[in-house]
């Protein structure tokens, strides 16, 4: 007998269609949040900034590829960080390669990007078979200009983030030897995604969103949130070439 309730194929409609009406609402309710995710105000970026990439040195007009929209992920990968990016940050990476063909003919280009040092990140996109551009804002305050990562003081100042330094769950303190940081130092990088329009020469942004919210997880996310049983509440991952057998 499963350890879930059962019943006939005629409960199982009736519940159907109740849940359906769940999903309906659910779904105007998206709808209206997109819209107004839209109506934001957009904001002129006057700082020049400059990245490294794989390529060499590009300004952010330049990282916009000429399309006129600009989405980038930043991925938990700070300089104080001796072995990788964050497996749950690797997780969603792993994701974005197919995704990109269809962003790309809708005027997007799509991006990532960390602190660690480009070196460093281009090693780590070979190991994990990225495509997509990886850009390094090493040394530079665009992370901290747009929210994207906290300096040592901010970090201090959070009382969610002090909690988690000072009395940190197992799995976070495994988090850090993942990726081979001190959780004060760890911590600071914000999962994250920002969005960039160009307009008559001039760059905006438009909308950044972090950790926790669900777009934000990995993908894959969506879909154990349709399977039966309830993912693990523990929030560990690991990255594709580490799952333990």
């Amino acid at each position: 007998m499963p350890d879930h309730k059962t019943g006939t194929r005629e409960e199982w409609q009736a519940a159907r269609d109740e849940l359906a009406k769940l999903e309906r609402e659910h779904a105007e309710l998206g709808q209206r949040v997109t819209e107004e995710r839209r109506q934001l105000p957009w904001v002129a970026v006057a700082k020049e900034y400059e990245f490294d990439t794989e390529h060499g040195k590009k300004t952010l007009p330049e990282l916009f590829d000429g399309r006129s929209q600009l989405l980038a992920y930043n991925i938990m990968f700070g300089p104080d960080y001796e072995i990788g990016a964050c497996p749950g940050c690797s997780n969603l990476g792993d994701e974005l390669d197919a995704t990109r063909v269809h962003l790309n003919q809708r005027d997007v280009t799509l991006i990532c990007f960390s602190r660690a040092p480009i070196d460093r990140l281009i090693a780590y996109k070979r190991r994990m078979g990225w495509q997509f551009p990886y850009v390094s804002t090493y040394g530079m305050g665009f992370a901290f200009d747009f929210g994207l990562a906290l300096t040592p003081e901010q970090a201090k100042e959070i009382p969610e983030v002090k909690a988690m330094i000072e009395n940190p769950p197992e799995w976070l303190e495994e988090w850090g030897r993942q990726v081979g940081a001190k959780l004060e130092d760890g911590l600071r990088e914000g999962p994250s995604w920002i969005a960039f329009a160009r307009d008559d020469g001039r760059v905006y942004h438009t909308y950044t969103v972090m950790a926790p919210d669900p777009f934000v997880a990995p993908y894959h996310a969506f879909l154990l949130d349709r399977t039966p049983k309830p993912r693990p509440e523990e929030p560990r991952a690991w990255r594709k070439d580490e799952y333990p057998d």
